[in-house]
Parts: C-alpha cells; sequence; structure tokens
C-alpha cells in the first residue's frame, strides 16, 4: 500500500511539471504585473489632462467644445472601475479599452485644435505638458505592447496541446488582449488623387 502511495505521488508529480501548471502560475502573474503598468501610464496620463485643459482655458477664444470633449473623455476613462477580473472578462476590458480609446482621441483633437493658437504654442507650460503628455502616450504605447505580449505568452500555453488539458482542469481561460477599435476602417487603403495638385 505505502509503494502503491509513493507511486501515484511520483506519477502526479511528474505529471503536474509537465502540464504547465506552473507555467500558467508564472504568465498569469506576469500578464497582471504588465496590466499594472499599463493602469498606471493611463493614470499618468488622466492626472495630466486637469493642467492641460487649465492651461488651455487661459487663451480666451480656445474652442469650448474641444475643451468640454477632453473632459468628459477623462471622467469616462476613470470612472470605469478596473478589477483583476477585468483581466478575463473580454466585456468590461472592452469597456475599458473603448473609453481610454475616447480619451486618446479627444486629447489628439485638442492637441490639433491647439495649433491654431500661437499664443497657446508660445505659452511655455503647455509646450511642457505637450512634451509631458507626448511622453506619457509613448509610455502608454510601451506598456501596452508589453502586456500584449505577456497575454500572447499565456493564450498559447492555455490552447496548447497537453497544456491545454491543465487550462481545462483549472478553468485558465485565454485572457482578452488589446484591439484596433476601428480595425475594418484602418483596413481600407487611403484613396490618394494627384490631379487636384496639377496646375
Amino acid at each position: 500500500m505505502k509503494r502503491l502511495l509513493v507511486l501515484l505521488t511520483t506519477l502526479a508529480a511528474t505529471l503536474l511539471t509537465g502540464c504547465g501548471y506552473n507555467d500558467f502560475q508564472r504568465l498569469d502573474e506576469q500578464s497582471k504585473a504588465a496590466w499594472s503598468e499599463v493602469l498606471n501610464q493611463y493614470q499618468r496620463r488622466a492626472d495630466l489632462v486637469p493642467n492641460i485643459v487649465a492651461t488651455v482655458k487661459g487663451e480666451a477664444s480656445f474652442e469650448q467644445e474641444t475643451l468640454t470633449k477632453v473632459v468628459e473623455a477623462r471622467a469616462k476613462a476613470t470612472s470605469i472601475q478596473v478589477t483583476p477580473a477585468t483581466l478575463n472578462d473580454p466585456q468590461a476590458f472592452a469597456r475599458f479599452q473603448q473609453a481610454q480609446g475616447e480619451l486618446s482621441g479627444a486629447l489628439s483633437r485638442l492637441m490639433v485644435v491647439a495649433e491654431r493658437y500661437p499664443t497657446l504654442q508660445a505659452n511655455q507650460g503647455f509646450r511642457d505638458l505637450r512634451v509631458t503628455l507626448e511622453g506619457t502616450e509613448n509610455r502608454i504605447t510601451v506598456a501596452r505592447n508589453r502586456y500584449i505580449q505577456s497575454v500572447q505568452e499565456y493564450n498559447v500555453l492555455a490552447r496548447s496541446f497537453p497544456s491545454n488539458l491543465t487550462a481545462m482542469a483549472f478553468s485558465y481561460t485565454p485572457k482578452p488582449s488589446f484591439t484596433v477599435q476601428n480595425e475594418a476602417q484602418i483596413a481600407i487603403p487611403p484613396a490618394v488623387d494627384f490631379s487636384a495638385s496639377k496646375p
């Protein structure tokens, strides 16, 4: 009986070693850490928005609608409660991603509109905030890429044989990843018309 118990224990240990259980734990923690960095960078951007809005408000004739859209997009993006469960809920993840995309779009429009205001462009505070925002957007891109890579490794493990058996046994489902919001639209090549430039 004792030998059978030792044999079963050894067999179970051997199976667990090759089943990917530890790899699931490692990759799950890796994706959580990468996600935390994404959230940190999004928070950094959200914290910049009030300073940018306050600086732009100093330009008396600045388009109020553009500022309002930025403030509303920030409010929406920061109101979404993000929990560890968000990583495993494709709908919650998509809502979060959409809100962050709206804030990115509103900030991009704000920067484009700001180009039309020379006094704002001459404002050193605004220029510093713009550089900080650009740096933050770059950090967001890097953090998102790291998250995408960690999720890809996790999902490959969850779908590959024999580790997919472990995934089924322990309910390790594939995690959602970032997607392009307007994938169908960007797949269409831009139309180029040179006839308008001819004399």
